[in-house]
């Protein structure tokens, strides 16, 4: 049987919620920036990574429009890497890497990223429905299709 084992971590640091440093930090710039570090100290390719799934537990708004896939291409994924986004709430992260855990023994994943993404300034219930920070502006100009809803493809 295949061994899954975790080679790397990264993490962002931490601030106060809506008054901290990372207030106005898109959770796709944040989550980029955790999982490029996390594939450098792994000394993979990030072309290597199959999937990456990240556990939210509110993915919506600013963490919504499966930010899994957003935080990939953000990281230097190319647009060929998967990405899922899971909800389990308090236990959003720790689901994630189980599931990647499983994929890798039981589906012969050969690498992954896993983990969680979090960003409670950004991911405000408010009047404006919760879609003022949806996207990031550097990721929507370089790419601007991961936005697209089904239809716009079709």
């Amino acid at each position: 049987m295949r061994e899954a084992v975790i080679v790397s971590t990264a993490r962002t640091g931490m601030a106060k919620s809506v008054r901290g440093s990372f207030n106005n930090t898109h959770p796709i710039v944040l989550g980029g920036h955790a999982l490029q570090h996390a594939i450098a100290r792994a000394g993979v390719d990030a072309a290597e990574i199959d999937d990456v799934i990240l556990g939210s537990g509110m993915p919506e708004g600013a963490t919504g429009f499966n930010i899994a896939r957003n935080v990939a291409i953000k990281a230097g994924c190319p647009v060929t890497t998967s990405g899922m986004t899971i909800n389990r709430y308090c236990s959003s992260g720790l689901q994630a890497i189980a599931l990647g855990a499983g994929r890798i023994v039981s589906e012969g994943v050969d690498v992954l990223a896993a983990g969680g993404l979090e960003s409670i300034s950004m991911v405000q219930l408010s009047g404006k429905m919760n879609t003022h920070q949806a996207t990031e502006a550097g990721l929507l100009k370089a790419k601007p299709a991961l936005w697209m809803q089904m239809i716009e493809t079709a």
